[in-house]
């Protein structure tokens, strides 16, 4: 029998969400301006909140939407807010 060594790796479960307007958006992709996300639709400029979860720890920020969200493109320019 072969014993299987990991040493020490580990799969994360990652879940990225962009909440607006209290709906939240899953996000397939993100970089430092923009992300993808998985379902377009039309909204104007304005704020959200970013979602990055790592298996059980959790990280929340605001960010702005320059440029909305277009029906067209499921790219979104975001900004950050300070």
């Amino acid at each position: 029998m072969i014993a299987e060594e990991n040493y020490g790796a580990h799969s994360a479960q990652v879940e990225m969400r962009l909440i607006v307007n209290g709906a939240s958006i899953s996000v397939t992709h993100m970089g430092p301006d923009f992300l993808l996300i998985e379902s377009a639709f039309n909204h104007p400029p304005g704020n959200a909140s970013l979602v990055l979860q790592v298996d059980q720890s959790e990280r929340r920020w605001d960010v702005h939407l320059p440029a909305g969200i277009s029906a067209e493109s499921k790219r979104v320019a975001i900004t950050a807010i300070n």
